[in-house]
């Protein structure tokens, strides 16, 4: 059934304000909104509203407090590196909204991805721009091993967290006993696993607050005429554009502003397209971390989730879809850093100029050019500035901040 007909005969039956899509009594504020978007764009809209709860059943402490006392330690740990001097937070600041504001990631030494933010990370279907994790834990595990990012080991790691008296309690309050034969290497990996599963308790809980576009939703939904006001006539029509004409919901949608899968967006490189998810589901269902393998706390759920996954030949130069919360403070943009403002995405996406030439014939086409006129750009970026949200809380903050 079409939705304008689904939503004409709920209108009859009375029952859209208990679907949250109409509030009970609608003042002017919300019926000249409502006069703005279709039927469309009103219910992509309203698919935007409140995050849903992140969960992790191969991850047996994801919501423990005491692991995710532990994980806020490792986070801000610079032990963790081979040289003392990187942590996780080196690259994920919460002063930059977890990112770092460099166009490429830079650990001991510079690396040729950009570094995503790590808000509502937890909610992601796969980690990595190129998809090669499957949960939170073992994503973290990556970048400690890493030469380029922090050059540690498992072996230094697990040491670090069992000879240190204050990480080795907060180690035993998540975990339990500790082993006692740490030249055994079960037990190495068995406390860096450990290790990775305290630092996603803690990376759960990097949720984005409510947004200036939460308010307004909400306000379409209960009519208050505050949360109505959260939006400028700008933004408004941004939001509009971005859930109408200008197909931007054709891969941002949901509470994430993220499908959550991959495409090309046909960014300018030279030569061939990288793996990219080619590259990244082959290391993911090799990964002795993933989902099914002998640490994962629900083994079955891990081996229904990669069960289907699949390699293709389109999947090289395509890369994960991100979330927009908060995108207008985490510059630059893309895997590769190539674009350092929202004007230059915006161009991008509106002339795609700058796309390369097409190298194989069964490369998905996702894109064609938006042709967005210069008011429809300032709309679509002042849309995408109303997806800030108040600063971390303080509790995800380092309890003993270094000077």
């Amino acid at each position: 059934m079409r939705l304008a007909a689904s939503l004409a005969i709920l209108t009859a039956a009375g029952g859209l304000a208990s679907f949250g899509l109409w509030p009970n009594s609608p003042g002017p504020e919300w019926q000249a909104l409502r006069a703005q978007f279709s039927d469309q764009q009103w219910a992509r809209i309203i698919r935007t509203a409140e995050l849903p709860t992140p969960n992790d059943s191969t991850n047996g402490v994801f919501h423990d407090e005491a692991a995710f006392v532990l994980g806020r330690a490792l986070f801000y740990e610079t032990r963790l590196s081979g040289n003392g001097e990187v942590s996780c937070a080196s690259c994920h600041d919460p002063a930059l909204d977890w990112s770092d504001g460099k166009a490429l990631a830079e650990g001991l030494e510079e690396i040729d991805r950009h570094t995503p933010s790590l808000w509502n990370s937890a909610l992601n279907r796969w980690q990595f721009w190129d998809g090669r994790a499957d949960s939170l834990w073992s994503q973290a595990l990556q970048p400690i091993e890493h030469p380029k990012e922090m050059g540690g080991s498992r072996e230094e790691v697990a040491k670090l967290v069992l000879n240190d008296p204050e990480l080795r309690a907060l180690y035993t309050d998540a975990f339990g006993s500790a082993p006692e034969q740490m030249d055994e290497p079960n037990n190495v990996e068995r406390v860096f696993v450990q290790v990775g599963k305290a630092l996603a308790a803690f990376e759960g809980r990097i949720l984005t607050p409510v947004t200036p576009f939460d308010q307004f939703v909400s306000g379409l939904q209960t009519g208050d005429p505050e949360d109505l006001a959260a939006l400028d006539p700008l933004a408004v029509e941004g939001a509009g554009l971005f859930f109408g004409e200008a197909r931007c919901h054709l891969c941002h949608h949901g509470p994430l502003l993220s499908d959550m899968e991959f495409h090309d967006i046909e960014l300018p490189r030279a030569g061939a397209p990288e793996p990219a998810r080619h590259g990244g589901v082959a290391k993911l269902l090799t990964d002795p971390f993933n989902g099914r393998g002998q640490h994962s706390d629900d083994v079955e759920a891990g081996r229904e989730r990669l069960a289907y996954l699949n390699r293709a030949p389109h999947q090289r130069g395509e890369w994960k879809t991100p979330g927009l919360r908060n995108v207008a403070r985490t510059a630059p943009y893309m895997h590769n850093g190539a674009y350092a403002s929202l004007d230059e995405v915006l161009a991008h996406y509106s002339t795609l100029s700058d796309a390369p030439a097409r190298s194989h014939s069964d490369t998905q086409r996702v894109l064609e050019p938006g042709h967005f006129s210069d008011s429809e750009l300032q709309a679509l970026k002042a849309f995408l500035q109303a997806l800030s949200s108040p600063p971390p809380h303080p509790s995800l903050l380092p309890v003993n901040p270094k000077s």
